[in-house]
């Protein structure tokens, strides 16, 4: 089993100026390097630029990169060979594959081509490197300032209860019917958001030292009900809106308060697909606490992306993936795509996109759960939450229902 923590977390989220390698060193010649990923602009920088570098001198280089990602992951990998050489993780996915031993360690390819990469970036499980992170990331608040201040409302929310306060008086004054948006995608979005705000309320997902789930009290029913009352000014449509969908909105003028990832801060802040209306009038801060919860760590869970090798390839190719991708992390690449994420890499001047995140990871954010279980969880209260919110369930029964879900997976997988 997994521990339950990643060694390297906390440091990961503390300290912004980090450094990695610069290697020219493509590896081995005349391998097959072929890439699964995420589709977003700091992950296709990263992937792009190791293949610049070095795609000439494997055999084949190719790249997926998609939404369905995770989906897909597990059984992709688990050939031999395997569909990929590397698999672009996150906390969750990297979990996600160790439990079924389908990444390598990395030791050796770090002593060979890492020898510039700062331990905090070496994520290292029971004395084993198994992922490089090269960017941070978290949900937090993006407030649209002028239409704020056309409501009457002063200064950019802090709590949750401040976000619904504003979109009142937002609605009351007759500028947006429906100013909040947020990732709430039936499935692992809405999970998320579940997890983000009962974590805020104080509330552990599984009882001390075990893998017995902790969520149907009373702190799972105010974070069904903060939820609830959130989609009281959420567009009819939340329960399909993931983040392309939030980021669409927001760049057409049409939500004033958004729950959205940092990795889209670039994006909605730059002059393309938007208007200089909402540009300049978008503002990125830390995640909103919960008030009612009597702390003030923000409602948000911090994440970091990296790459990973695969178990069941040559060994050939595994090499010359990890060069690859190890010496795209550049300081001339973040420098030509410095506001497409918080990178963990030399080079990196933080600026306007950058805001939220590091200031949800000051203000106390937890790092997201990882934990073997966590999964097994995680699809629980994605795939539960919506009866609840639909109206056809009560708090209670909703809760009742994600712990059994959760315990007749975790009882399969083996950890209860």
């Amino acid at each position: 089993m997994l521990i339950k923590r990643i060694t390297q977390v906390s440091a990961l989220f503390v300290a912004i100026l980090f450094g990695t390698a610069a290697y020219a060193d493509c590896g081995p010649s005349g391998a097959s390097i072929r890439i699964l990923a995420s589709d977003f602009p700091a992950i296709h920088a990263v992937a792009g630029t190791a293949e610049e570098m070095c795609g000439s001198s494997a055999s084949e280089f190719t790249r997926n990169h998609t939404t369905e990602a995770r989906a897909i992951m597990n059984e992709a990998q688990t050939p031999n060979p395997a569909v990929y050489t590397s698999v672009i993780v996150a906390n969750s996915t990297l979990v996600q594959l160790m439990n079924d031993g389908l990444v390598r360690p990395l030791n050796d390819l770090v002593d060979k081509y890492g020898g510039d990469l700062k331990p905090s970036q070496l994520i290292t499980i029971d004395g084993n490197v198994m992922a490089i992170g090269f960017m941070a990331n978290s949900q937090h608040l993006f407030s649209r300032t002028d239409i704020l201040e056309q409501a009457g409302v002063s200064g950019v929310p802090e709590t949750y209860e401040d976000v619904l306060s504003a979109a009142a008086k937002i609605r009351a004054a007759g500028i947006m019917e429906h100013p909040i948006v947020m990732n709430m995608k039936t499935g692992w979005n809405l999970g998320e958001v579940f997890n983000m705000i009962y974590m805020a309320n104080g509330g552990d997902l599984f009882k001390s030292g075990s893998a017995e789930p902790n969520v149907n009290n009373h702190k799972g029913v105010a974070t069904l009900n903060m939820m609830k009352g959130l989609t009281e000014y959420l567009h009819p449509d939340h329960l399909t809106q993931a983040s392309d969908q939030t980021q669409g909105l927001w760049e057409a003028g049409k939500a004033a308060l958004g729950i959205m990832w940092g990795s889209r801060g670039g994006v909605i802040l730059d002059d393309e697909g938007s208007s200089a209306a909402v540009t300049s009038n978008t503002v990125l801060s830390s995640a909103p606490s919960v008030a009612a919860s009597g702390v003030s760590t923000p409602a948000s869970t911090l994440w970091w992306d990296g790459i990973t090798i695969a178990s069941n390839i040559p060994d050939k190719d595994a090499e010359a993936t990890f060069a690859a991708l190890v010496g795209a992390m550049t300081p001339e690449m973040v420098s030509a795509n410095n506001d497409d994420a918080i990178w963990l890499i030399d080079g990196y001047k933080p600026g306007p996109a950058a805001a939220g995140v590091s200031a949800t990871a000051a203000n106390g954010a937890n790092a997201y759960p990882m934990y073997p279980y966590m999964g097994a969880m995680h699809n629980a209260l994605g795939a539960e939450i919506g009866d609840f919110l639909k109206g056809v369930e009560t708090a209670e029964q909703t809760l009742a229902d994600i712990e059994a879900a959760y315990v007749l997976s975790a009882k399969e997988q083996g950890y209860l």
